[in-house]
């Protein structure tokens, strides 16, 4: 007897566990996603403020006391 040829006509549904596991990677994979795409516009924004902004002075650090022997 011969063996069907691959079609791709049936595909093999996925039992109910790898259907839970898919769609939890898809939403991690999607909360992930748009926290990355957060951090990413909240870097290009604060580096534009920082790049508009004109450069501190440095501030001093206070002179230390000479202490005098005991």
């Amino acid at each position: 007897m011969k063996s069907m040829p691959e079609t791709g006509l049936f595909k093999p549904k996925p039992s109910h566990s790898e259907a839970k596991g898919d769609a939890t990677t898809r939403a991690a994979r999607e909360i992930i996603r748009s926290e990355a795409a957060a951090r990413d516009a909240k870097t290009e924004r604060l580096k534009a403020a920082r790049m508009a902004n004109p450069p501190a002075q440095p501030v001093a650090a206070p002179a230390k006391k000479k202490v005098g022997k005991r």
